[in-house]
């Protein structure tokens, strides 16, 4: 989150040339210092989709995915699924085509759902947030906005470096569409009109300064609770504390809270009462929640650790709704990473499958976790350091500000990354991940759909259309540069919009792909 510094540059080069060891739950010596190379796969290791990516099936057909509502699909965040999309490797390089206009960038991603009744009538639905706060629906098939919410106050932050990145999400009543604002407020919008649900504790506060906290991952869903994280702006300008907020969605009610500083401290807080600042849960993915609906991950960024109330540069598994933590995975260069601005939390953890789970951050590294011991000792000792079963680099080197795409098949995983100089797959091995291609090509928080790869270049501008086999693209499909935007697909529909918040515009698009 702050700005590179020199001190950074010293650390790294330094770091590559020491080598202290620290524990590892499975027997394995991991240094702290520059991770080995990664073992290698065949592109071969990876999986035939159940779902021939060749095969053309009905848009009626129930086996067809229909809906997006969430950012990463589900609350997994898998951002994987076979079910067949409309979009096949035949037609894919001759989808039509719409650019439409939108009041806001939009440096997060879209969502969608299937003939959504929106002013009485069904709709294709592209529900999209721009940067300050403007949540529109976009009728998917003709383009048209059918209608625009602006939250109150919206010229006070408008312009400014005020901003939120978070991706809103569809209830899956499919009445409702929850939405962030830079003001600090979730906001409940009718899907069919987006006029405002206010009754209760509707719109809902989940900062005490906004100013300071950011909206900026996307927000999540499980069960009857919506969850919230915040982060720190540009600059780290303290004080703040990155905080995930469970809100009770029937009722608005703020259910519980989980501060990352001051975790003793069960609620929303004043920054400038807590002594300790930063740690933000900024990642694009925010909260992860397990499959079973009983725990939620998060990590975190640049901030103090003391393995009691402080839990800078972590991973943390809390039990859900409750928000308390359980356990912890810190690593050994913690201070360092704290001091040289590179956060561990840039990217969420990913859930592998096996009692694995896989983070990267800024460093450049990937780790992979035991995801019932993340310190590789005891879950119930937060105050020890290291732990990782593996660590390898990350493709391409540079950093990670993206979530991977995760797809189980067969009992086997594939793990695909777009990363700041690379895009690569890999493969889940006995617990351990090896690489099974990469190429050059920059990328997003890709999209495994359908049995084709999908990956937003942010520098070029574009998505590439990959075989999950192999790292040359089958197609590529125009739009312009961007930052943190990334695509779905759904329904017949590749939907991608582009532009950077950092530019602090007031207008912005988004590119419609459409099969038949």
């Amino acid at each position: 989150m702050r700005a590179k510094s020199l001190i950074r540059a010293v650390w790294i080069a330094a770091t590559c040339t020491l080598v202290a060891a620290c524990g590892s739950s499975a027997g394995v010596s991991i240094s702290a210092g520059a991770a080995p190379a990664p073992p290698k796969a065949s592109a071969g290791a990876i999986p035939e989709p159940t779902t021939a990516p060749s095969a053309s099936v009905s848009f009626s057909s129930s086996a067809v995915l229909k809906d997006w509502p969430e950012f990463g699909l589900d609350p997994q965040r898998d951002d994987a699924t076979e079910r067949a999309t409309g979009i096949t490797s035949a037609n894919v390089g001759r989808l039509s085509h719409l650019h439409v206009a939108l009041p806001g960038t939009v440096d997060s991603s879209p969502v969608y759902e299937h003939a959504a009744t929106v002013d009485g009538a069904a709709h294709d639905t592209i529900v999209v947030t721009t940067t300050y706060g403007k949540t529109s629906a976009i009728d998917a098939d003709s383009g048209r906005i059918l209608w625009t919410f602006t939250p109150p106050g919206y010229s006070k932050w408008a312009g400014s470096a005020q901003i939120t990145n978070a991706s809103p999400l569809i209830d899956p009543g499919r009445l409702w569409v929850y939405a962030a604002s830079p003001d600090g407020l979730i906001h409940k919008l009718s899907l069919n009109d987006g006029l405002e649900d206010q009754t209760g504790g509707w719109p809902v506060s989940v900062t005490e300064d906004a100013a300071r906290e950011k909206l900026g991952s996307a927000l999540n869903i499980d069960g009857p609770d919506l969850l919230v994280a915040t982060s720190g702006y540009i600059g780290d300008a303290p004080p703040y504390q990155g905080h995930l907020v469970a809100i009770d969605r029937a009722t608005g009610r703020v259910a519980s809270v989980f501060n990352t500083l001051c975790s003793n401290r069960r609620r929303l807080q004043a920054p400038s009462t807590c002594e300790a600042s930063d740690s933000a849960i900024l990642s694009r993915g925010g909260p992860v929640v397990e499959p079973a609906g009983r725990h939620v991950l998060v990590d975190t960024g640049n901030g103090p650790w003391n393995g009691h109330t402080d839990f800078g540069d972590s991973v943390l598994e809390l039990s859900f709704p409750g928000l308390g933590l359980r356990q912890a995975f810190t690593p050994v260069d913690q201070e360092q990473l704290n001091k040289t601005d590179t956060d561990l939390g840039s990217s969420a953890p990913a859930l592998l499958g096996h009692d694995r789970l896989m983070v990267a951050g800024k460093d450049g590294i990937v780790r992979v976790l035991s995801l019932s011991r993340l310190n590789g000792r005891s879950p119930a000792n937060r105050t020890l350091l290291g732990g990782e079963v593996q660590k390898l680099p990350l493709a391409g080197g540079g950093e990670l500000f993206t979530a991977p795409a995760v797809w189980h098949r067969a009992g086997r995983t594939t793990v695909f990354v777009g990363a700041e100089h690379a895009t690569a797959a890999y493969v889940l091995r006995s617990g351990r991940l090896y690489e099974a291609w990469q190429n050059s090509t920059p990328g997003t928080s890709p999209v495994f759909a359908g049995g084709l790869l999908y990956v937003y270049d942010p520098s070029g501008g574009g998505i590439d259309v990959y075989r999950p086999n192999s790292p040359r693209p089958i197609a590529r499909l125009s739009a312009e540069p961007g930052h943190w935007n990334s695509p779905i697909v759904a329904d017949g529909h590749v939907i991608e919009p582009s532009g950077d918040a950092n530019e602090h515009l007031a207008t912005g698009a988004i590119e419609i792909f459409s099969a038949g």
